[in-house]
């Protein structure tokens, strides 16, 4: 059964039914409910690609990520990616994730966006000066930023609030009697190490102390990079008595590097991680920042994706959730 087929059943013109069926104002309500309980009666179902090209839309919405190998295995992206895909499918619509190198990141929204692949795009790990988000400012394309960046027109953003996180950690361990503490970031051109960075000096700072250069290692992002991150701080001499990972994938390489030197965690060394290590680090009851419900931030960003795609404006769009502080037994206080 097809659009033809089904016009000539109903006695109408093709126009009439396929307007009858995407929901167009100009069809009256009467020949609206015809012409669906026809098609449903008949089992026809609409040609997805023609019903593109007719109103000019997917309905696949995406995302365009540089994956590295721990995020496939990385449960708050997998998370957050399901709270997405969920949200779309109740309404009969599609999520794809589009891997990509990182060299190649501008030119493949280039070609997504010249070919109306999809009808918007979430933008992840934002950097501090961020061309892909330029680039889809300039040519009007719809898109919600998983994070924030510098730019001076106003853009649509779900984020989590970086600033409080970090100095829930940082005030946790000082109200331990921690001083000399550590900090491991990742690349400081991402938006959101640099946002908690800048919140712990400053929060160290309002304390009256201020980190030893040694102690602030950036560039952890991955297992391998924690691991070694961490390996670093414990050459140091002094070394920290206290160390804040800023996020959970080097997370799990500096507690490894701590089990493998014979640390004892929160006696010997405390630490706080970014981000939920429950399914990472079983056993071990770490004392995180968490991100709350990475499902339903999933879902949330869809839903304002959705919105700006109907007409919302973008500076409508903002929206910027609290991280809490999670206590574990990785936190004592200094010997």
């Amino acid at each position: 059964m097809n659009l033809k087929s089904l016009a000539n059943l109903l006695g109408m013109s093709k126009t009439t039914v396929s307007r009858a069926l995407n929901g167009y104002p100009e069809v009256n309500a009467m020949t609206r409910e015809r012409v669906l309980k026809a098609a449903r009666e008949a089992g026809y179902e609409a040609n997805p690609m023609a019903r593109s090209l007719a109103v000019g839309r997917t309905n696949v919405y995406g995302i365009i990520y540089p994956l590295l190998p721990s995020d496939l295995g990385d449960p708050m992206f997998l998370d957050t990616v399901g709270g997405m895909t969920e949200t779309l499918e109740a309404r009969k619509m599609n999520f794809i994730i589009g891997p990509v190198s990182a060299g190649n990141e501008l030119d493949a929204y280039e070609q997504i966006v010249r070919g109306r692949r999809v009808d918007g795009l979430v933008v992840s790990r934002t950097q501090l000066h961020d061309e892909r988000i330029a680039y889809l400012l300039k040519v009007r394309f719809p898109f919600v930023a998983h994070g924030r960046t510098k730019v001076d027109a106003p853009y649509a953003w779900f984020d989590y609030d970086n600033e409080s996180g970090i100095r829930l950690a940082t005030r946790h361990l000082l109200s331990h009697g921690h001083q000399r503490i550590a900090l491991l970031s990742a690349p400081l051109d991402m938006n959101f190490a640099c946002q908690r960075k800048e919140g712990f000096i400053a929060c160290m700072a309002e304390a009256g102390l201020t980190p030893d250069p040694r102690h602030m290692i950036p560039n952890t992002m991955d297992r391998r990079s924690g691991y070694q991150g961490m390996q670093q701080l414990l050459e140091c001499s002094p070394r920290p008595t206290a160390v804040i990972v800023d996020n959970h994938l080097s997370g799990v390489g500096a507690m490894r590097a701590l089990l493998d030197a014979g640390v004892e965690v929160g006696k010997d060394i405390s630490i706080i991680v970014w981000g939920s290590m429950a399914d990472t680090l079983a056993g071990i009851n770490v004392t995180t920042v968490d991100q709350p419900d990475p499902r339903a931030a999933g879902a949330k960003m869809i839903d304002m994706l959705l919105a700006l795609s109907g007409g919302a404006a973008p500076e409508t769009l903002q929206v910027l959730w609290q991280p809490v502080l999670v206590p574990g037994a990785t936190v004592g206080r200094p010997v």
